[in-house]
């Protein structure tokens, strides 16, 4: 068997993806060598953005499988090395602009991320495993999707989510677990096990906004911020920091609760936001026996969204309502969200319902420049 080309093994080497930054690795840079002797053995030299990398293992794994389907290839030795100083720079320059840009890439002209901040007026709704299912759900249809877990007193996404791995640093740049196709940043990665986060105001913002910008998402056709319940500092950020950002309410079919989750709907009047919807969770419970219980009551979903198209003059609609199950909840607990565990059940259909909504507004190009002028 004739051994294979170097260029035959570059092509398989394009389809190992890094993933933290989810791109091939022979577009970040890091296949420094890749060499193959007459024997069929291949000796292929990776370079880690760090030492630590902690998904060394996983990017070792990869690249010995796809360069061990290329025909004439008997054997494989990967050997791991680190970036230099100089390497890591070119990387972020590629990754962020000259001079490793940067700032907030959300709120900049011209992004066409759409980003979603999730939020209720009360807690104990389900508003944290609305967002992480939402994303998940949209992350299956193949969109690039993002969440930053802005509850920092009650932060709870990564334990949705399963993510038990912690953020990884390239200099000042960190680069987000993935879980379920979906990166994930949150306050509960940069703590020692369940230690409460008691901040103030201003360093809320701060976390917020170094989650903003000192996160790398990259393009993204999705961002969901998990807000705290209320209309407190956070909520001012987040209108401060992303001013584009759409607001998706949480409420439950309970009259107090859609009270309450009133207000933080209306809010986006003081802060020039826009509510995209609204999700009722726990609306009914489907008893083995056929009979439906509305055990929080019912039709607080639909009032709030009356109130809130009366209130802001535009028509916010009710996008779903989510009945009460057992594997939503299981989900949750093993980090696994009902639409990746148990995409069958009827929770999970709603669920993926409600993205295909959110899937079907397109990212805007009002007011974005081609970078065409007419000729004279």
């Amino acid at each position: 068997m004739s051994l294979p080309t170097r260029e035959a093994l570059l092509r398989a080497l394009d389809t190992v993806i890094d993933p933290e930054l989810r791109k091939p690795i022979t577009e970040l840079g890091m296949v420094d060598s890749v060499e193959v002797d007459r024997d069929g053995i291949v000796d292929l030299r990776v370079l880690l953005t760090i030492q630590g990398c902690p998904l060394r293992d996983t990017i070792t794994s990869d690249a010995g499988n796809a360069l061990g389907a290329v025909a004439g290839v008997r054997e494989v030795r990967v050997e791991l090395a680190v970036m230099t100083p100089e390497q890591r720079q070119k990387l972020k320059e590629q990754l962020r602009g000259p001079g490793g840009e940067r700032g907030i890439p959300f709120s900049r002209p011209g992004n066409l991320t759409k980003v979603f901040a999730v939020t209720s007026g009360k807690g104990g709704v389900g508003k944290s495993s609305v967002t992480v299912n939402l994303a998940c759900a949209l992350a299956a249809r193949g969109l690039r999707v993002g969440i930053v877990d802005a509850d920092v007193h009650g932060f709870s996404v990564p334990g949705l989510m399963g993510i038990t791995q912690s953020p990884t640093r390239v200099d000042e740049m960190i680069l987000p677990p993935v879980a379920h196709g979906v990166k994930v940043i949150s306050i509960g990665m940069f703590v020692q096990g369940n230690t409460p986060v008691a901040w103030r105001g201003p360093m809320l913002h701060r976390a917020l906004e170094q989650f903003l910008s000192e996160v790398y998402f990259g393009d993204l056709d999705y961002l969901f911020l998990d807000l705290p319940p209320g209309t407190g500092d956070i909520a001012i950020s987040v209108s401060q920091l992303l001013p584009d950002a759409q607001v998706l309410v949480v409420t439950t079919p309970q009259a107090a609760a859609a009270d309450v989750a009133e207000r933080s709907g209306t809010v986006s009047t003081q802060t020039g936001q826009r509510v995209a919807g609204v999700v009722e969770n726990m609306s009914y419970f489907d008893a083995p026996g056929g009979e439906r219980l509305e055990v929080f009551g019912s039709g607080g979903g639909e009032t709030l969204s009356r109130r809130l198209s009366e209130t802001l003059g535009y028509a916010v609609p009710l996008l779903g309502r989510l009945p009460l199950e057992i594997a939503l909840r299981e989900g949750g607990d093993g980090g696994l969200p009902v639409v990746v565990g148990a995409p069958s059940s009827p929770v999970a259909q709603e669920l993926e319902r409600i993205a295909g909504a959110l899937a079907a507004q397109p990212r805007g190009l009002s007011g974005l420049s081609l970078g065409v002028s007419p000729r004279h």
